[in-house]
């Protein structure tokens, strides 16, 4: 805010504040483990992640308006898809501060944990992503993030992805159902 108001060059990164924020693209899932303040462009760049894990100490705002900005790196937008319109209103038009247990009623907080326990519960996470086929994680978060973009579901289920052709031509998607038949834990191997 110094350097703004210093008459520092405006906007951010073209892929967006911690790369992400820009970044439409990332066909990989992406965990935020939030520990302590994510307000402003913390909390836009939380957003832009898949899952959200926050210490219980953790804070979360949009406070942009309370100094004259607007959280326009995804923030307005992220959020009201997130949580609802109205939820997101609340936080949006007031920059009020929402704590962890409150982000994970309104819905975008995935756990709430303390947060001696945040990194391990970031890895516990990621350890169940990494049980399932990398195709079919791929798939899926092209699959919903690509689907948002739809008028209706009727659109979104009639899309054509390449990631989900891939997945069907995969030896993995072979293996998932044959391991399951044999009782056995699948071997991925990513293609």
């Amino acid at each position: 805010l110094k350097y703004q108001a210093a008459g520092g060059k405006r906007g951010s990164p073209r892929s967006g504040f911690a790369g992400l924020t820009s970044r439409f693209d990332l066909n990989k899932p992406v965990i935020a483990a939030v520990n302590g303040v994510a307000m402003g462009g913390g909390f836009e760049i939380a957003l832009a992640c898949d899952l959200i894990v926050a210490a219980e100490t953790a804070v979360f705002a949009l406070p942009e308006p309370r100094v004259g900005l607007a959280a326009l790196a995804g923030g307005v937008h992220r959020l009201p898809r997130q949580i609802g319109l109205k939820r997101a209103m609340s936080m949006i038009l007031t920059g009020r501060r929402v704590d962890a247990a409150e982000g994970k009623e309104l819905g975008f907080v995935n756990e709430v944990v303390p947060p001696s326990q945040l990194m391990a519960a970031a890895r516990r996470w990621a350890d169940l992503i990494l049980e399932c086929a990398p195709l079919s994680i791929r798939a899926s978060k092209d699959s919903v993030m690509r689907g948002l973009d739809q008028a209706d579901l009727e659109q979104a289920m009639a899309l054509q992805l390449d990631s989900v052709g891939e997945l069907y031509r995969s030896q993995d998607f072979i293996e998932g159902p044959r391991a399951f038949a044999e009782k056995r834990p699948p071997r991925w191997q990513g293609k």
